[in-house]
């Protein structure tokens, strides 16, 4: 597997996550909270299992070429490393936590790029320990969420002599920003989204700061204050911290960037007047604020302040447009001789299309099916309308704000889609219908002009058909409907757009779930789990395609589901074009089950390789593939 891990940059609440955690002592602190995101640089390797050793080889970021070295996987060789410090300790605390709590065996890693600057207040060492406990779940199947992986690395980090806080291992989450909040021993983490995107600079001031000093100083002013300068201290990182970050993050949510950067400015600011005089040695800063001040700098930026634990380690500036980025980077390099990193957080990856697999033969709904396509079923709305199942499905997509519907067909029935989305009825038919008939019949050629079609030359499975859109899809996440269901919300919001909402908070592929008696399993697709948000999303840990009631009631059971009942797949996703990775292996070595390319298998691996969420859908999916729920859906979809 390839993995990359980014650094952390604190935008806003730097220092917070331990000072939130003194509220074990102390109740009246405020929380901690801090506003972070990935850096566009960091941490790539190579990774493969090893039967009984680390193998750890590394380039640094000049070029020189470390290793290989081998640790036995043993937990005494483990702890023995992780104590020594230095670059391999991170790798073998994290080895050791991982060979203590699970079932593992070694690794090779092989660190073959490094563009993070380090010691700069970037959470270097966080990215490599969050590197090596991503490695350890994915190569391994730990089945471990985010939060996990976070855990596992700081618990990985706090064994070797680094005493890195719980603020570092937020990397973990990528280029998405997050807000932490540090509650005592607790931690919550939001997922933000931006709707425009936002440009930074960040600066190696190239110099030196003490931050174990940083850290001991303001320390002391916890948990009680004595004096006036530790009120201060417990002031900054309290009450002013939580409203400049909070008021930060309406400013990151609505892509303000003014605003934002003058919060910066304010940040910097505050900090100054509270911190630095706790430890004036290392908080003066005179190159960071000689660079905040540089007038050259101000027309291309909206504000800065300092990274991390402040000092004269690294600085950050919010700038105008992507333009003015540029600019800050030439102008910091001509003029100062100072190394500039650009940091782009971009607004989620919008899902423009559709893909609705049509392409099955129908066998369980034979004979009617040898007449015409089982999507091409009638099915009555509410309004009277007598509908083809597909109408339902493109309209859904289309409504929930899809750009483009991919219908997945067999060649001989091309024709018969296309003409029904792309061709009007005869001139004396079209005459003979009602008024409110024509205007729909407009609608439905208005609607095919958003309609493509991909043709599967040869039925090999349902990861078969979903490969054949691959060239159509390009790099681009995408909504995977079935043909043979027709999906009803139980509210407004339609499912479609439920889990179109649900992506652009989390960046995860997604399947819609719903809970399902255990006497039907059989029949669908069904995922086990741990939940993220009060029984509405899960973190996937397993896909299990129609599986035993045995196997079920062992592996498959999540908390706070009835008994005697279990997850399914509801018949909607949302996947990352990586999937196609996948069953382009599975097709390229033809890796076959019951004869047939399935998707279940690749979205099990891309649920390993990058992460899967699953959504309770608030409404009812109704199969027309079976004749008993054909019946059903006829019955009690127009009530």
């Amino acid at each position: 597997m390839n993995l990359f891990v980014p650094g952390r940059i604190c935008l806003l609440g730097e220092h917070s996550d331990w000072a939130g955690g003194y509220r074990r002592i102390n109740a009246d602190i405020e929380k901690g909270y801090s506003l972070i995101t990935g850096t566009d640089q960091g941490i790539y390797a190579e990774v493969f299992p090893h039967p009984t050793s680390l193998i750890l080889t590394s380039t640094t970021p000049d070029g020189e070429q470390r290793g290989p070295y081998e640790i036995p996987m043993e937990p005494k060789r483990l702890m023995e490393e992780a104590q020594k410090g230095g670059f391999w300790s991170y790798i073998a605390g994290v080895a050791y936590q991982a060979l203590t709590h699970y079932h593992v065996r070694g690794l090779v890693v092989n660190n073959y790029k490094t563009d993070l600057p380090v010691k700069k207040g970037l959470s270097s060492s966080a990215a490599i320990c969050v590197l090596a406990a991503r490695a350890f779940n994915r190569v391994y199947d730990l089945k471990l969420t985010v939060r996990g992986e976070m855990e596992m690395a700081y618990q990985g980090e706090i064994t070797t002599p680094s005493r890195c806080g719980r603020l570092d291992q937020g990397c973990a989450f990528g280029n998405r920003p997050v807000l932490m909040t540090f509650d005592g021993d607790r931690l919550e983490t939001e997922e933000l989204r931006v709707n425009e995107p936002l440009f930074f600079v960040l600066v190696d001031l190239q110099a030196k700061k003490d931050t174990m000093e940083i850290l001991n100083r303001l320390n002391r002013c916890y948990p009680f204050a004595e004096n006036e300068v530790e009120r201060g201290v417990q002031e900054l990182l309290g009450p002013i911290n939580k409203r400049i970050v909070h008021q930060g993050m309406e400013a990151l949510k609505h892509a303000d960037a003014p605003r934002l950067g003058a919060l910066l400015t304010e940040a910097q600011a505050f900090f100054d007047r509270y911190a630095t005089p706790a430890c004036p040695e290392e908080l003066t800063s005179p190159v960071l604020h000689r660079i905040l001040a540089y007038a050259p700098l101000q027309p291309h930026v909206w504000g800065g302040k300092g990274v991390g634990s402040q000092g004269d380690g690294t600085g950050q500036f919010l700038c105008r447009s992507e333009a003015d980025q540029q600019a800050v980077i030439e102008i910091l390099q001509r003029d100062l001789g100072l190394p500039g990193y650009p940091l782009t957080i971009t607004p989620q990856q919008k899902v423009r299309k559709a893909v609705i697999p049509a392409a099955g033969f129908g066998t369980r709904m034979f004979p009617a099916s040898k007449a015409t396509k089982k999507e091409l079923f009638p099915v009555v709305d509410r309004d009277g309308i007598a509908k083809p199942a597909i109408l339902y499905i493109v309209e859904e997509a289309l409504d929930a704000g899809i750009e483009e519907v991919i219908i997945i067909v067999q060649e001989d029935d091309l024709d018969d889609f296309k003409s029904f989305f792309t061709e009007q009825i005869s001139i004396e038919n079209y005459n003979k219908l009602p008024r409110h008939f024509q205007d729909y019949s407009r609608r439905i050629l208005e609607i095919g002009r958003r309609v493509r079609f991909a043709v599967q030359t040869a039925q090999e499975g349902f990861g078969h058909a979903v490969y054949c859109v691959r060239e159509m899809i390009g790099d681009e996440p995408f909504l995977l409907m079935l043909g043979d269901h027709i999906y009803r919300a139980a509210g407004e919001v339609s499912c479609a757009r439920q889990l179109l909402d649900a992506y652009q908070r989390h960046g995860t592929s997604l399947v819609g779930l719903r809970a399902t008696p255990e006497d039907l399993i059989s029949n669908f697709g069904t995922v086990t789990g741990v939940w993220v948000q009060d029984e509405k999303v899960l973190n996937v840990t397993e896909f299990a395609e129609k599986p035993t009631l045995d196997y079920a009631r062992t592996n498959l059971r999540v908390p706070g589901i009835p008994d005697g009942e279990y997850l399914t797949v509801f018949g909607q996703y949302i996947l990352k074009p990586k999937l196609f990775d996948f069953l382009h292996e599975h097709i390229t070595h033809n890796v076959r089950e019951r004869g047939e390319f399935q998707l279940t298998s690749a979205l099990d691996r891309l649920r390993q390789e990058d992460g899967f969420l699953g959504l309770m859908m608030d409404g009812t999916r109704f199969d027309i593939g079976i004749p008993q729920y054909y019946l059903e859906t006829l019955q009690t979809f127009g009530e």
